[in-house]
Formats: structure tokens, C-alpha cells, sequence
């Protein structure tokens, strides 16, 4: 947690937390303002999805960027963030809705939930990959956000949108000790890097608005037994989601 202390352990031994809330616990303790009642009939292989990835993803866009009819939009890195970005971008009425992955097989995905243009960028250079966004939309892209968690994603997020309004969103989280950096030049010419977390969603209110496709997301289902296998088909690309259910 935040202040270094954990809620878990396991046979007197501490258990760290991952970004200060997973767990794979039968029970755990929360603050009551972080629960919300959800249908009884939901099912939970589905909704568990709704906590994190999908609301951040929605939320990074219409929350955060606050992306409006007619921008244009770039994402980078289609995975369970990035094509919830994709849905948020959809949503809001962007008009080119552009997403840059190394994985040639998101293509497929990015287009079945609105993305309008696909970038393979495996091999690129940073600066190839901000020449061909500039062509690709008249200037540079209106909002921008890294699903990535790469550092270097980053700076290419930053610097491929346009000059005088661009604005980039981080929301990957980077390894521990990674730093971003750029030319000041990119930032003194209008371009400016926000954060968001949780999609700037409040739980209670802002979730249960949330309409978009969730059970294709899902790509694998298993148990506990198989939770490494889960980790290897995601560093794989082969999966979007797995859900470990026990």
C-alpha cells in the first residue's frame, strides 16, 4: 500500500500488493467506499474485467482527455487497455481512431472495436513512427495514449501528436526505476503529458454507466493451476484477457 504496510499474508508472511489492490485472496478487507453492489445474476468472469482494464481504458478517454467528436486518435499498444481505449475513442466520436502495436494479429482486434487505421511498428525507428503519424492524420494526432508501459512508447506517444494542442496520455505502468524523457522543444511548442488513473472513473458512479463489449476480451478461461500459462500467453501476445477463476 501506499504507505508500505500490506492487507495480506499467508502463513504469518507478508504478501505485497500489485498497484496497491490486486490479490488472488478468497477474502480480503476494503475501505467502503471502494465496493460497489453489482446484479446478482453478473457474472463474475466478466465483471472482473469492468474493475481495471475497461474502465481505465474508457476512462483514460472520455474522462481524462476528455476527447471530443471529430478528434483524432492514436493508441499505442492493443492489448486489454489499448482496445478499451479504442472502444472509449468510438464512443466519443473520434474520427480517425489509429492503433500502433508490434503484434501484426491486433490488427484484427484493434478493428473489431472501432480502430479506423493500423500501425505495425515492429522494426520502426521513433522518428519514423512520428513521421508516418503526422502523415496519417494532416499533423499529428489530437490525443494520444501509451498502453504500453514503455518508456520509449512514450516519447513516441508525445511527440507524434500535433504541435500547439496535442495532448498524451500515460497510462502503462512502467518498471520500476524506468524515466521518460524528451526534448523540451516538444513541450514549449504546445505538446503536454498527462497521467490518468482508473480513467478518472469513480467507481460507484461512473462503472455501471459504462456500455461497451467486454465477453470478446476474454480470450481464455482457466483455473488457478494454469496461472502461469495465463502470464505466458499474455508476454506471448497471444492472449487479449485471461481470467483465472477458482
Amino acid at each position: 500500500m501506499p504507505d508500505g504496510t500490506s492487507r495480506f499474508s499467508y502463513k504469518g508472511q507478508t504478501i505485497f500488493h500489485y498497484m496497491g489492490f490486486s490479490t488472488f485472496s478468497n477474502f480480503t478487507v476494503l475501505p467502503e467506499i471502494a465496493v460497489a453492489k453489482i446484479r446478482e445474476d453478473a457474472p463474475f468472469q466478466t465483471s472482473c474485467y469492468i474493475g481495471c482494464g475497461v474502465t481505465t481504458g474508457v476512462g483514460a478517454v472520455i474522462n481524462t482527455a476528455k476527447v471530443q467528436v471529430g478528434d483524432n486518435v492514436v493508441v499505442f499498444g492493443l492489448g486489454g487497455i489499448g482496445l478499451n481505449v479504442i472502444q472509449g475513442a468510438r464512443l466519443a466520436g473520434a474520427n480517425k481512431i489509429i492503433g500502433v502495436d508490434i503484434n501484426e494479429t491486433r490488427e484484427e482486434w484493434g478493428r473489431k472495436f472501432g480502430m479506423t487505421d493500423f500501425l505495425n511498428s515492429k522494426g520502426m525507428s521513433r522518428e519514423d513512427v512520428v513521421a508516418k503519424i503526422v502523415l496519417m492524420t494532416d499533423g499529428g494526432a489530437d490525443y494520444t495514449f501509451d498502453a504500453t508501459g514503455n518508456t520509449e512508447v512514450m516519447r513516441t506517444a508525445l511527440e507524434a501528436y500535433h504541435r500547439g494542442w496535442g495532448t498524451s496520455i500515460i497510462i502503462g505502468v512502467a518498471e520500476a526505476g524506468k524515466e521518460i524523457a524528451t526534448r523540451p522543444f516538444q513541450l514549449v511548442t504546445g505538446r503536454n503529458w498527462r497521467g490518468t488513473a482508473f480513467g478518472g472513473a469513480k467507481g460507484r458512479t461512473d462503472v455501471p454507466k459504462i456500455v461497451i463489449q467486454i465477453d470478446p476480451m476474454i480470450t481464455h478461461v482457466m483455473g488457478p493451476e494454469e496461472i502461469n500459462t495465463a502470464f505466458d500467453l499474455m508476454h506471448a501476445g497471444k492472449s487479449i484477457r485471461s481470467v483465472v477463476v477458482f
